[in-house]
């Protein structure tokens, strides 16, 4: 029965195909096409676009007249560098692909120069609607066009050592409750701090994901327009939940990923991408060798008290070069049958990613659940499709300097409460007012 829904499914986003490109079909299966494909998928994410490919020019690939030639595979800074001597016009760059993957803020530059085809001609409204809205609506420019297409997403999550967070609340009474709000954990981070003796408690992968996400939930931004907007309250109250904990050494501020400190029993919990679930594993190992086995919790990403759940969601997707009609409406033939419910779950099953159709979100994982091999995630995905159910997914903007001006907030955010906690360590100060520290910040 899975297995004739399955096909069900795969035959209505076929048939959809046919609807969304136009009733005539510019192909001829004895003339076939050849889209070349650059990806920046490795390991499994690598094997499972390798199967599907296979499984794509072996059949309907074949019945319409499709090959899918994959011609390059490397990181995303390799392949983005490469793209880039293509969008420059730099002497030496390759010949641009069919279909490559990327982010909106690659497109970008594409899209200013004409190169990129808008996949709305090819996709119907009922299409669309098939897929996480937000999903689509990442990959859509300035100007209402979509242009980057939703193969796989992320989610952030809250990662708990619950061995370590166990031992913690028998001793003290710290409620597991407190982990859903940032103030709790802030509050959390610092009875954990005296209580261990300096050890630390929480930290963020991404300080300014933390404090975009966190002007969502309270119903702000911290944009105006293409820029950072650093002046209110609710900015203000962000800094000052995270201020006295990171420089009294309760929260953790890193130059890294937080999973790094987890493998070192040197953090209790971070929020972090639901992709990097592969990064925690069953053991912890202390400074002076000694490993512990333990268990992680995933649960939903925290929400600032009196804030809406909202989350941010993340990811690349696939960007098809402007070229003849024959070409983009063969790419919209084998985009639809790629991300169409049965192979975006096969695609995403082991990979710590998730699926971009609302089918798949809402029926697929839950009744694939118990076919997902890897404990780590599955305890991920049934987080986030909690999370499905009760959140709303925040996109971040697109413009030119987007990258530009969250690194620059990121340094600044982190060298401050660096300063503050090396000076506070040293006797040199006290603890700053958090409104005085503010001031320094944003100055």
């Amino acid at each position: 029965m899975k297995k004739a829904i399955a096909l069900l499914l795969t035959l209505v986003f076929l048939l959809g195909c046919l609807s969304g490109c136009g009733t005539t079909s510019p192909l001829n299966p004895k003339e076939p096409v050849t889209l070349t494909m650059w990806h920046n998928y490795g390991g499994d994410m690598q094997q499972a676009m390798d199967y599907l490919i296979d499984q794509f020019n072996s059949t309907v690939g074949k019945e319409q007249g499709i090959v899918i030639d994959v011609t390059a595979i490397s990181s995303s800074s390799e392949l983005n560098k490469s793209l880039t001597m293509i969008v420059n016009g730099d002497p030496g760059a390759p010949d641009m692909p069919d279909i490559f993957t990327g982010y909106p803020k690659l497109a970008i530059q594409f899209w200013e120069k004409g190169l990129l085809t808008d996949l709305d001609n090819y996709f119907t409204e009922d299409e669309l609607s098939a897929y996480v809205e937000a999903f689509v609506e990442e990959g859509r420019l300035s100007d209402g066009g979509l242009y980057v297409f939703p193969i796989a997403k992320s989610t952030e999550v809250l990662y708990v050592n619950q061995t370590l967070f166990d031992r913690f609340a028998d001793a003290t009474g710290a409620s597991a409750d407190m982990l859903s709000t940032f103030e709790g954990i802030a509050e959390l981070s610092q009875m954990y701090y005296e209580w261990s003796g300096g050890k630390q408690f929480y930290a963020a992968d991404s300080w300014f994901n933390f404090v975009e996400v966190g002007m969502a939930q309270m119903g702000g931004s911290i944009f105006e327009g293409e820029a950072l907007s650093l002046d209110g309250d609710g900015f203000a109250h962000i800094f000052e939940t995270v201020y006295a904990p990171a420089v009294e050494g309760g929260i953790a501020i890193y130059d890294g990923y937080s999973s790094d400190l987890s493998k070192t029993g040197d953090l209790v919990c971070s929020t972090g991408s639901s992709a990097g679930i592969l990064f925690y594993g069953d053991t912890i190992t202390y400074a002076d060798g000694t490993v512990e086995n333990v268990e992680y919790s995933i649960l939903p990403y925290p929400v600032f008290e009196n804030g809406t759940k909202t989350a941010l969601q993340r990811g690349g997707g696939l960007m098809v070069a402007k070229s003849e009609e024959k070409k983009e409406y063969a790419a919209g033939v084998f985009i639809k049958w790629l991300t169409a419910p049965e192979q975006n779950m096969s695609f995403v099953a082991n990979t710590g990613y998730l699926p971009v159709t609302r089918q798949a979100f809402e029926n697929e994982l839950s009744t694939h659940m118990d076919t997902v091999e890897d404990p780590r995630i599955r305890k991920m995905l049934t987080s986030v499709l909690a999370m499905y159910e009760d959140y709303s997914f925040f996109t971040a903007p697109t413009y030119a300097n987007f990258d530009s001006d969250s690194d620059a907030f990121e340094e600044s955010f982190k060298d401050l409460l660096v300063e503050h906690r090396d000076r506070y360590l040293e006797g040199i100060d006290k603890i700053f007012p958090a409104s005085e520290a503010l001031k320094e910040l944003i100055q």
